[in-house]
């Protein structure tokens, strides 16, 4: 370290070298401190950033400070991440995508950056020509699968990518084959958790019993298993099979809380599956009660909205 320039006329003697000593070592000292103070300042902003993001109504106050974040430090890849899901929430995949490709090449090795690569990726192939969708849907099952291979634990991870498998073409790197190896490794993490998977597997393939059964046993452990009962009724209101289970179902859900896991579905869809079944059942008024009901919980809920539209 270079003394002041004041400094250079003093003479060495024996006797001053603990005085010089004691001065390089507190100029140290004090540079370490000062080093370490942007650190704790980015961290209290990170934090309050994401207590913003994870708040419902807060997306716009969670995207100035990520941007702020960003501003100050462009090579925050934490900051890129969630720019990238705000942009999902608002629609706009080309930015969120870009987002997620920025975070990405800071973070390469971030399981958490990886997945949300791709559902940026995943939801810009649905919006893009046929031209660059085939690229996409690549991007998007490569970095799932980077994703899983990272953190091999987290079972929302194997979740996104059950469904990338489920819903894409071999060609682009789908297949059942694939998503019910996906399940049976959530299986293997959470039985309950790998039970449901492979009933949303059955009823895409429109095994509908073997779906019913799937959500039997998990019902019989977790008898108030908020996505079980959901996904019950779901399946009741799309089968026309099992209405009255369904309701219940559904019913049901409404007096629990709604877990705080991503994608979970809200009371308002609860409603809205509620009215679905309920005209189902020949109970019109039923039905526009339920519909006005998910609306009144969440009033841009459009699903609710087109079904009492139509409701005779």
């Amino acid at each position: 370290m270079k003394l002041p320039a004041s400094s250079a006329v003093i003479t060495p003697v024996k006797t001053d070298r603990p005085l010089l000593l004691l001065l390089v070592l507190s100029l140290c000292i004090a540079s370490d401190v000062s080093a370490d103070v942007p650190a704790k300042t980015d961290r209290a902003q990170l934090a309050a950033a994401r207590a913003l993001f994870e708040t419902t109504g807060k997306s716009a106050e969670a995207q100035v400070a990520f941007e702020k974040i960003a501003a100050a430090d462009p090579q925050n890849a934490d900051a890129q991440n969630y720019l990238a899901q705000l942009a999902l929430r608002q629609g706009d995949a080309d930015k969120a995508l870009a987002y997620a490709e920025k975070a990405a090449e800071l973070s390469p090795n971030d399981a958490d950056v990886q997945n949300t690569l791709g559902d940026c990726a995943g939801n810009a192939a649905q919006k893009a020509s046929l031209f660059r969708q085939p690229g996409l849907a690549k991007k998007c099952v490569a970095a799932y699968e980077r994703a899983v291979a990272l953190a091999p634990e987290k079972i929302e991870y194997h979740e996104d990518l059950l469904q990338f498998y489920r819903q894409a073409p071999g060609i682009v790197g789908g297949g059942m084959d694939k998503a019910l190896a996906e399940a049976a490794t959530i299986k293997k993490l959470d039985a309950l958790r790998g039970r449901l998977a492979f009933a949303g597997l059955y009823a895409a393939e429109k095994k509908y019993d073997l779906a019913f059964a799937e959500f039997d046993e998990v019902l019989k452990t977790s008898p108030d298993d908020y996505a079980a009962l959901y996904q019950l009724g779901k399946l009741a209101a799309m089968t026309s099979q099992q209405l009255d289970r369904g309701l219940a179902a559904l019913r049901r859900t409404l007096d629990l809380p709604v877990p705080t896991a991503p994608n979970t579905p809200s009371h308002a869809a609860a409603q809205w599956r509620l009215g679905q079944i309920l005209e189902k059942k020949n109970d019109p008024a039923g039905a526009r009660a339920a519909y006005e009901a998910a609306l009144t919980l969440d009033r841009k809920f459009s699903p609710a909205a087109d079904s009492l539209k139509k409701l005779k």
